[in-house]
Parts: structure tokens; sequence; C-alpha cells
């Protein structure tokens, strides 16, 4: 299963850029076809088509990225030569040569191994390559060749086998698809039904085009669309392998992503709607469907099989009803608009009626499904809402949630490995019962998951991405310094007057177990923050409420001002540094109101952390009492 969920997530890399570039050919086309070639319509038509025409190449490079365990960049390099290497064993002319023939004598198999399912085995073999093969030590004679540039050269040797083997399969699937298609030929619209149904099944692995090529070419004598466009065929039989898509990708999908944007949580529909507007448009307009399908196909896949079948009642009724229309690129409004004067069109008003019916039974349909068995469709990971954080300085504002979820988690340390999906992340953690779904649900965490063994999940949203790049971003602060620790013992001096709180006696249990570092907390008794030492901002938050510094001495510290002040959205506080900046001792760094964070019903205690005590022998509170700005308050000891 987390095999399937990742390849799903990562179609989502080459698919996000697919709906731009469809209406760019798409208005290609139209301007093509009213005003003749031209210098726009050329200019529109490269732009696109350099995407719609290298879609496999954007899912070898998509998957071998999405699959890898924190690729560098790597694994998509090996996924390219691995796409190149197939590509270049299985083309005709290399296939003649091979068996010392002419190329017009090549299985015509071979001419359509630019597809998807090639590109996603690519895919698989660069990530697996880069996993498996990018810490390889060689003898010193070839270390050259060592870790990661080892990668691609594994990659071209897995794809020169690979080739070998689909060399003998690729025919028999190409073959069997073919046959498969001219048997239903024989049985009229069930037949047809039948072959929409399939249609869009092999959508995934992008093996459509050889059931496609029985239908609108001249594999079997059917060359439906050619026949269409050249007013060659029959008038009422022509286009009936054709019509039945338009009612389904002008109306049908839209009615879909209607239903997927109504069901989304509220304070999601606005990020929901940015991904099924757009494929929305490429759907209706241009007959793309790939990023509307591609965004429920795997999150939801009971929906895609329904689709599916939509598809294959939409072709069958199709080639029943007197109507019948064709297309020179796909099922959308432009080829509706070119073809209505076509000879060989016929009431192609009804593909408006039968769009109309579609989008009414694809909204129904795919909301009642979506709320009765809870599918997670895009927009509906977020059970609760997600703070929405504002003012303060302008730095990454999901640093506040990643923060919360790294202490709802059990700390850094507790997480062994992470990543994410479309809108979850996805995490395996040394010790589960160190989880505070609690503190993961204050943070903006939608819901969370254990899925089995040490591996836990954490929904958020479409916006996950951002959220585990900040993660990655505080949790690897320490072995990302090069300021050298302290040798002798270090006394950190209070950044604020107080009354001091033992660590364990913190009334928030990430902080009082240690979990985010070790350190004490303050009952502020004025509202101001000052750095204790000279060093560097590393870690400032929009809301204000915390402050991170990297002291000249090595340490580490978070102030954070408040307990779960991150939900204030910044009221109350104002944040005197960025990120990046240098402070010295008893520089203002932050002021903030106590009463406010008081009347907004939270505490003012403040933690003062040292988050890289790990690198230290041991921190020990200093003090006792109140003290004031600038007192000792820790004693830091560094090993040896």
């Amino acid at each position: 299963m987390k095999f399937m969920q990742n390849l799903g997530k990562s179609f989502m890399l080459p698919v996000a850029v697919l709906p731009v570039a469809a209406i760019l050919v798409g208005i290609a086309y139209w301007i093509e076809n009213v005003a003749g070639e031209n210098v726009v319509q050329a200019f529109l038509a490269a732009a696109g088509g350099a995407l719609l025409d290298n879609i496999p190449i954007l899912f070898a490079v998509g998957v071998s990225i999405g699959m890898a365990v924190k690729s560098d960049g790597t694994s998509a390099l090996a996924g390219l030569v691995s796409w190149l290497t197939m590509q270049t064993l299985l083309k005709p002319e290399t296939v003649a040569a091979f068996q010392h023939t002419d190329v017009e004598n090549v299985n015509p198999a071979f001419g359509v191994v630019d597809n998807v399912f090639i590109g996603i085995i690519a895919g698989l073999i660069g990530a697996y390559s880069y996993n498996r093969f990018r810490n390889t030590r060689l003898p010193d004679a070839l270390s050259f060749f060592s870790g990661r540039r080892s990668v691609a050269i594994v990659a071209a040797g897995m794809s020169l086998i690979t080739g070998a083997i689909l060399f003998f399969v690729w025919p028999l699937v190409y073959t069997g698809l073919v046959s498969f298609g001219e048997f239903i030929l024989t049985l009229g619209p069930l037949g047809a039904g039948l072959y929409g149904f399939f249609n869009r099944m092999l959508i995934p692995l992008g093996l459509h085009h050889a059931l496609n090529s029985v239908f609108w070419f001249d594999v079997a004598g059917i060359n439906d669309l050619n026949n269409f466009l050249n007013a060659t065929g029959t008038y009422g039989v022509t286009g009936q392998y054709m019509t039945g898509f338009f009612p389904v990708m002008m109306f049908g999908l839209p009615g879909a992503a209607l239903a997927m944007y109504v069901t989304a949580k509220s304070n999601k529909r606005k990020v929901a709607a940015g991904l099924l507007l757009s494929a929305s448009v490429s759907s209706f307009f241009v007959g793309v469907t790939e990023p509307l399908e591609f965004s429920f196909m795997f999150l939801a896949p009971a929906l895609y099989v329904v689709h599916a079948l939509f598809m294959g009642i939409s072709m069958a009724i199709s080639f029943i009803l007197p109507v019948r229309m064709g297309f020179g690129f796909s099922g959308g409004f432009i080829d509706v608009v070119l073809g209505w004067v076509n000879p060989m069109a016929q009431n192609p008003w009804l593909l408006i009626v039968m769009g109309l019916v579609w989008f009414v039974i694809y909204f129904f349909v795919f909301r009642f499904l979506i709320l009765k068995l809870d599918l997670k469709t895009p927009g509906r990971e977020d059970d609760d809402a997600v703070p929405t954080v504002s003012g303060g300085t302008g730095e990454d504002p999901y640093l506040a949630t990643a923060t919360g979820f790294i202490k709802g988690l059990g700390g850094k340390d507790n997480i062994t490995d992470l990543d994410n999906c479309a809108t979850r992340l996805r995490l395996q953690l040394g010790d589960l019962s160190q989880v505070d779904e609690a503190e993961l649900k204050r943070a903006g965490a939608a819901g969370t998951m254990k899925s089995g063994g040490k591996s836990f999940q954490v929904i958020y949203g479409l916006n996950v991405q951002f959220v585990k790049d900040a993660m990655e971003q505080i949790m690897s602060a320490d072995s990302s310094t090069n300021v050298a620790i302290a040798t002798e013992v270090v006394e950190v001096t209070s950044p604020l007057a107080g009354e001091i709180i033992p660590l364990a006696e913190i009334p928030d249990a990430g902080f009082a177990s240690g979990a985010v570092g070790q350190g004490v907390g303050i009952d502020p008794s004025s509202g101001r923050v000052v750095a204790p030492a000279t060093g560097t901002v590393i870690l400032t938050f929009p809301t204000g409420h915390a402050v991170g510094l990297r002291l000249d001495s090595g340490v580490e510290l978070l102030i954070h001002i408040g307990l779960d002040t991150v939900n204030m959205e910044g009221r109350g506080f104002d944040i005197k540094v960025k990120k990046g900046d240098q402070v010295t001792a008893g520089q203002l760094l932050a002021t903030f109101d106590i009463e406010e964070i008081k009347r907004s019903g939270y505490s003012p205690i403040t933690p003062v952390i040292v988050t890289n005590h790990r690198k230290f022998a041991s921190v020990q509170q200093d003090a006792t009492g109140t003290v004031a700005e600038g007192a000792d308050l820790l004693k830091v000891t560094p090993k040896g």
C-alpha cells in the first residue's frame, strides 16, 4: 500500500504542469483551423507541445524523484538515463538492426514505446538505483564512480536488462490489446462501451494508446479519426468511437470537480479550487483529462472506477443515438466548434444536452460517494482549521506549523523518516508512544493515522509539502551549523525577566518532557525579549511568538513566548529581528503583551530551550525564584 501511495504522489509532479500546456496547444489548434498556420499559432503549439509531447519523460523524471529517499536530483538523472536507454534499445531502427530486417517489417508495437508505462518503469529504475546504490563505495582505483556517481551507471545497466525483457514482452502486451480491441468491434454498442471503460482504465499506464489505435486509426479498418477529419467516412457511422468522449470530458469531469470542491472542507476550498478549476478548464476546452483524473485516481480509486464505467456508458449511448462527432486533438469544446460543420457530424447539438445530463450525474454521484465513503479527495484531508498566520516578519508561515508538528511527534530525534504525499505527512517514528495527537491538532493537523509498525501519518492538506520542507529545515538546523561548540562551560543568561519555572513543571507535555530540548520556563514580568549573548537569528515566525538563536558559543536557543500562542496569529507580538540578523547581548528581539496572551486564554510562560543539547554533556538550571534580563539562567557543560 505504501508503495502505491508513494507512486500516486510521484504522479502528481508531472501532472501538475499539464493543464496550462494543454490549453496552449488547444488554442494553437483552434487558431490554425480558423486562421491557418502563423507565428502565434506555431509559438503556442511549440510551447504547449514541449510538455504534452513528452509526458512519458515527465513521468520518468517525476517517478524517479518521488520514489527516491530524499532525492537530491541524482535519482532524476538516473530516471532520465533509464528512459533514454530503453527508448534507444526499443526504437524501430534499433530493433530492425537486431532482427536484420527493414524498419517497415518491425512489429508496430515498437513504434509506440514512448508511453507512460515505459516512463514509469524508467522512473522506478532510477529511484531504485538511487535508494540502493547512492552510498556505494568502490575500490580506490574506481573511487571517482563511488556514491551518487554510480547511480546513473547502475540505472543504465538495469535498463539494458529491462529493455531486453521488454523486447520480448512489449509486442505481446501491445498485440494483446490490439486483439482485444478487434474483438470488441464485433459487439456493437456493448463493444463501444467496453472500449470506453478500458480506455479510461488503461490511462494510468498509458496503454490506452494501443487500444485507441484499433478504433481511431487504420489498424483494423475503422480509421474513425482520420475518416472524420477528412470527411471520407460514412455518415451516421464515422465518429461512433469518439462521440462518447465529448459529454464526459466537457461536462462530466467538471461536474466531478464541482462535487470535489463542494465536499472539500471550507478552509481548504480555496486551495482545492486552484487545482480543480485549472484541470476542469483543460478538460472542457481541450479534452486533456489527465490533470483532473490523476487528482482523484489514487486518492479515491473507487471514484475512478465509477468514472470509467460512466465513460463506457456514454460511449454505448452515443453509439446508439443519432449523434456523431470526431476530434483532431481530443474531446473538448474547441474540437466541437471546429467539427460542428464537418460533413460527418450528426446532430452535434445533442452533445450539449448529453453533457448537461452527465454533469448532473457526475456531480451527484461523486458527491454522494465522497460523503458516504468519506473519500479523501482534494481538500477533504483537513477536518479542522489550519491556523492562518499573519503579520510578523514575513518569514515562512509553515515554520510555525512545522515546529508544532515536531513537538507533537516527540521531537526531531523521534522522527526517523519524513516524507509526504499529496495531502499528508508520512513518517517513521522511533517511539509511537511519544506522539501527542492533541498537540498535532493544535498545530494544524486535520487528523492522524497509525499505518502499522512504526509508520505514522499526519493529515494536513494540499500544502503539506511546505510543512514537510519547514520540518526538514528545523530538523537539519543542528547538522547545518559550522559554529564551533564551546570547550568551556557556557553561562546562558536570561532573555527576559520573570519567575523561573523548572522544565518539568512547564504546563506543556512537549516542553516538559524535554522532547524539544533542555532548559527552563519563565513566567514573564515584562513584555521584552532580549538576546542573551552575541549570535545569529536562525529562526523567526510570522506570528512573532518565537525566535531561535545560534549563539557564538555554539548553543542553539529557542525562546517560545507563551504556550500555544501560535494560535493568536500574531496578536500582541512584535518581533524586531529577522532570520540571518547578527545580534549582540541585550539587543531587543521582540516585545509582547502579557495581558493580551492571558485574555486570549493562553499561558505567558516562556520556555527557553537549548535545542542542540545533545551536543553538550549537560544543560542545567542555574537560578531559582525570579530572574532579571541578563542574569545567569542556564549552565551548559561541554562534552569531554
